[in-house]
């Protein structure tokens, strides 16, 4: 059905502004509240439009993971001798295919410097590394990998190293702030001290342009009531994905639909639509991050197996980069196939995973019995055991090249795990835009007084994830716009 309330108004055609401000950002997430930060420091007076009833959207509700390299402080502390071409070689291969060669170079060449503004702006990493498999490190320690840089085929490119930076988690007497929170919370302050201006339950609905076309302001809705905001010199749009939009689901990226995960019911792609209206270019729009309901110490120390018993990637690598697979190349079919050791081995083992962990769905004697209960073809998921464990003997494993510490032979009696339907996932694409943040139209060229940042943008990630890809693009890239917004000359 169509939706009149996108299309862009003029501006001629508004009588009365509600608000105004120099640069407004839509959107008090995480790139939002990094545009914000750095419009005001450039003289600006920013007023942030947020569509729930507070700060954070869905980064203060992650795990909190800041994608970051080339050598940080957190990294030398800890013993690792990162470098920005590493950090380029990785990336490239990662989070492909047809990445922005140009904003990840530009990432990585800034990557150092990002760290420090972070820690500047108030945000706290411990000096600890964790160095197993796992969604997130257990005791909160400060540094992980993140994206399966130890893992083949990666670690064959360049030397591995953890990138995957993690705030301080808070410790209360009744409850735990999670690493998004405390990113967040630090920055809104800095914001705040700034003299950052903040609207609350208002959604953005549709740009208002210029006779010439350049975007002037937004038309949005609080309380019911529309409202015109007028910038004077850039709107900031900040909103997130189109992780909850069922229909841009559908065109784009279909198998996710029904599956969102880590995201916010307020990412339904609102930005993306109405800067479509007025002829913004979009990049990437079938990519997708997926997660696997399943802990990684139970997936490093099985196989896993596709319908036909077969194994299709190396289970100790990063487990997003598992769930991508299965979803988009097996068509969500997967089992975890591990034996009796092997599975008491993950449930002694220290995971913030462990709620994943559950209770294989077949234990049986032998494997032929097994490969019967799950419905593989007779000798299927036999010839895979088979072949498994003949290299296993010496811990090696040369079709897949799982670390040698994960690989043991499978022995009897021996279950599955069903993790069929256990994926969930968000979208990486959106709105094409240059390295400075401007929305570019499909002609290639800017749209004048548009920038964006964050999940409703294609940012480094065209395919591929790494955790912390998103708040590490969204912050760095979200800065990157509150500067070019803030540099236009002012209408009067």
């Amino acid at each position: 059905m169509a939706d009149p309330t996108l299309k862009p108004v003029k501006a001629d055609t508004i009588d009365v502004w509600d608000h105004e401000a120099d640069v407004v950002v839509a959107g008090f997430g995480i790139a939002g509240v990094a545009a914000s930060i750095e419009a005001a420091r450039m003289g600006a007076d920013v007023l942030v439009l947020e569509r729930l009833g507070g700060w954070g959207g869905a980064a203060a509700m992650s795990g909190g993971f800041i994608y970051l390299g080339g050598g940080t402080a957190l990294q030398h502390a800890l013993g690792f001798d990162d470098s920005v071409e590493n950090m380029k070689t990785f990336m490239k291969a990662a989070l492909g295919p047809g990445v922005d060669e140009a904003k990840i170079d530009l990432y990585c060449e800034g990557s150092v410097e990002h760290f420090n503004w972070l820690v500047d702006a108030g945000v706290e990493f411990d000096e600890s590394f964790w160095g197993e498999p796992g969604w997130e490190p257990p005791h909160g320690e400060g540094l992980m990998f993140s994206g399966g840089e130890n893992s083949a085929p990666f670690n064959t490119l360049v030397a591995p190293s953890p990138r995957g930076h993690l705030p301080r988690r808070a410790i209360a007497a009744d409850a735990e702030q999670a690493g998004g929170f405390m990113l967040m919370k630090p920055l809104v302050d800095t914001a705040e001290r700034l003299g950052v201006r903040a609207e609350y339950d208002v959604r953005v609905q549709s740009l208002i342009v210029d006779d010439d076309g350049s975007v002037v302001g937004v038309i949005a809705k609080q309380y019911g009531k529309r409202v015109a905001v007028r910038a004077r010199q850039g709107v900031v749009l900040a909103t997130g994905s189109f992780a909850y939009n069922d229909a841009m689901l559908r065109d784009h990226v279909p198998r996710i639909l029904g599956r969102p995960a880590a995201s916010i019911e307020s990412h339904d792609g609102r930005a993306i639509e109405m800067s479509q209206a007025i002829g913004a270019a979009t990049a990437h729009m079938d990519a997708a991050e997926v997660a696997i309901f399943c802990d990684p110490q139970l997936l490093a120390r099985g196989i896993l197996v596709n319908m036909r018993g077969q194994r299709y990637i190396p289970e100790d690598t990063y487990a997003s980069r598992i769930a991508q697979e299965t979803l988009l190349r097996q068509g969500g079919d997967a089992f975890l196939v591990i034996d009796d050791e092997a599975y008491e081995a993950a449930l002694q083992s220290v995971s913030t995973s462990a709620v994943m962990r559950g209770t294989p769905a077949w234990v049986c004697e032998s494997v032929e019995e097994l490969e019967a209960e799950m419905g593989i073809p007779a000798g299927g998921l036999r010839s895979t055991v088979d072949l498994y464990n003949r290299y296993a003997e010496s811990s090696s494993d040369p079709f897949l090249h799982k670390k040698a510490e994960w690989v043991r032979p499978l022995k009897t009696p021996i279950g599955a795990y069903d993790l069929r339907g256990m994926v969930g996932g968000f979208t990486l694409g959106g709105l094409k835009t240059s390295v400075d943040s401007e929305v570019l139209h499909v002609s290639g060229e800017p749209i004048p007084g548009l920038y964006a940042a964050g999940r409703c943008t294609s940012g480094v990630c065209a395919g591929g994830y790494a955790s912390g890809a998103s708040l590490g693009d969204g912050s760095f890239f979200g800065r990157r716009a509150g500067i070019s917004a803030s540099k236009q000359t002012p209408r009067h």
